[in-house]
């Protein structure tokens, strides 16, 4: 029997995107095999493996999707798999830490072409009233690869750490494959806009200097003149940042999209809630590896309760948004988050003790995801018009990434400074602190999702009707029950 040509443009582009989401979690997982090999860079020299990506993925998400609504999307998911998956190439011949940071960059702009552009094929293939199931299940991918992520890369690693990235070859050319073969072209040169790439790049660099200052200010010194102007720089470029996204037509964040109720809030509380998230992920796998001397394989299979909480809790969490609304969901997820922080700073010793003192913290943790994420999602884009939407949600994973950025910086100068378990304590500290501020925040959220409101003026001018949106691996995407047919749906994390 034949199966239907949209489903097999699902079947691809779902293929696609569970490929980019994987990544996240097999690098994390991997990170102590990859510091063992390049022990000369340190941990705050190897951070820029997932810094590095991080940053460039938050800033090109927005600019991709929109060459796509212009030369193509077809062209620009082909574009973006070849890159990712010739990076990985290159990552898996890094022959030093800095050609792998440099790998990881590239990597990050195929991700950036891909993620987006796979879900405005799905779009483009399926009727208004059937979009919402297609888009559930596309979403799906990334809520499988978190799930699985932190075992495959355990597996992986037991061979060498450069397998991660290896795999990504045969995988992404059968992909490719089935790609040239089952999707059609599509495009909207009408309402789409020339990216602004200028504004992405002095994203780039505002961000890529904060957390270089913050990395390395114990090594240089917190006075010192690189640290100084490693700030200077990111203050500066954020300037130009700001005031290119005010004149740009086609700008990386449309400020009028901070207008919409509790937009901005949700932004600023999911920057927040990152900063801890993406410190947990980098956290427990050197934890389990240094500290209670776990192999990669072993501590892949002991991080995965934490992702398997999110997967199962994150859709029932997005039913619950009707019924409760959005602020009490967010805040007792923060809290959760932060107590399973707690938990660590109180139980975890030297002396590995997994179900008493390191599972229950796990998930907890992935209780507060599960309710923080995807609400989250939702409640930054509720308040926008249907045509807003996909970019409202590009902004809100933007935030994200960037705050993952940050958080990570943070966490790697914290054990940096203070050696042994001290520092792993200070550092789930730093995580729970990040999370209750989320909450805290939260407390301004509206108590309910607002309507949408008609489409802002200015900020960036008209959006395309199908703006791209991002993706970001980490936390599974808001649930389908969140997404209205007829309209572009919310576009998830990859």
């Amino acid at each position: 029997m034949r199966v239907a040509r949209h489903w097999q443009v699902l079947l691809v582009a779902t293929a696609g995107a569970f490929l980019a989401n994987l990544d996240l979690f097999v690098v994390n997982i991997a990170f102590p095999a990859i510091e063992e090999d390049f022990s000369s860079a340190g941990i705050s020299g190897l951070s820029w493996v997932l810094s590095g990506y991080a940053i460039v993925f938050a800033a090109l998400l927005v600019p991709a999707g929109r060459l796509a609504d212009l030369l193509g999307r077809k062209r620009v998911f082909l574009t973006g798999l070849g890159v990712f998956v010739a990076a990985s190439a290159l990552c898996a011949a890094a022959p030093g830490p800095w050609w792998l940071v440099a790998a990881r960059v590239v990597q990050a702009v195929g991700a950036a072409l891909m993620i987006p552009t796979s879900l405005g094929l799905v779009v483009g293939e399926f009727p208004p009233e059937r979009r919402a199931a297609a888009v559930g299940l596309w979403t799906a991918g990334a809520a499988v690869a978190a799930t699985l992520g932190p075992t495959i890369g355990g597996l992986l690693v037991t061979a060498s750490w450069r397998w991660i990235f290896l795999i990504n070859v045969p995988l992404g050319a059968v992909i490719a494959v089935a790609a040239v073969r089952i999707l059609r072209e599509s495009r909207d040169p009408a309402r789409a806009r020339r990216p602004d790439l200028l504004g992405a790049l002095l994203l780039i660099v505002s961000v890529g200097a904060l957390a270089l200052g913050i990395v390395q200010g114990e090594d240089w010194g917190w006075a010192s003149p690189g640290v100084i102007g490693a700030e200077v720089a990111a203050v500066a470029a954020a300037v130009g940042f700001v005031a290119r996204s005010a004149r740009h037509p086609a700008p990386v964040v449309e400020p009028a999209l901070l207008r919409a109720p509790g937009a901005a809030v949700a932004n600023a509380a999911v920057f927040l809630f990152s900063m801890g998230f993406f410190s947990l992920l980098l956290a427990t796998s050197l934890f389990l590896t240094s500290v209670w001397d776990y192999s990669v394989l072993e501590a892949g299979i002991a991080f995965a309760p934490g992702p398997l909480m999110v997967a199962l809790l994150s859709g029932p969490a997005g039913a619950m948004v009707g019924r409760v609304g959005t602020r009490p969901l967010v805040v007792t997820g923060s809290v959760a988050f932060a107590a399973g922080s707690a938990w660590w700073i109180m139980r975890a010793g030297t002396e590995p003790a997994y179900l008493t003192d390191l599972l229950p913290g796990m998930i907890l943790g992935g209780i507060g995801v599960a309710l923080v994420f995807p609400i989250l999602a939702g409640a930054a884009v509720s308040g926008l018009p249907p045509e807003r939407t996909a970019t409202g949600s590009a902004l809100f994973n933007t935030a994200r990434q960037i705050g993952g950025v940050v958080g990570v910086a943070v966490f790697v100068a914290i054990i940096g400074a203070v050696p042994g378990l001290d520092g792993y304590r200070a550092g789930w500290a730093f995580m729970g602190a990040s999370a209750l501020a989320a909450g805290a925040l939260a407390l301004t959220l509206p108590a309910r999702a607002p309507r949408p409101a008609a489409a802002p003026p200015g900020g960036g001018g008209p959006t395309p009707r199908r703006a791209p949106a991002s993706a970001t691996a980490a936390a599974p995407p808001p649930p389908p029950a969140a997404v209205r047919p007829g309209t572009r749906p919310d576009i998830p994390p990859a």
